[in-house]
């Protein structure tokens, strides 16, 4: 894994969600979503390990889920 951040626009693309998407599941009771760090009011980052962890843990093989 390599390093580094990614904003929220920049996470939405990778996704293929609206920034929105990301903004509501941060403001869900418990959050939803892949870890982020509020870095000012209005200003979240998102690790690009824990993003690809969290993407890991979504993932769904059918061959084990028969």
């Amino acid at each position: 894994m390599h390093s580094g951040w990614y904003s929220t626009e920049e996470l939405a693309t990778l996704l293929k969600v609206d920034p929105s998407t990301l903004r509501r599941w941060r403001s869900a009771t418990p959050p939803q979503g892949p870890p982020f760090v509020q870095i000012a009011p209005r200003l979240y980052l998102y690790s690009i390990p824990d993003t690809q962890l969290w993407l890991a843990q979504k993932r769904t093989d059918p061959s084990e889920a028969a």
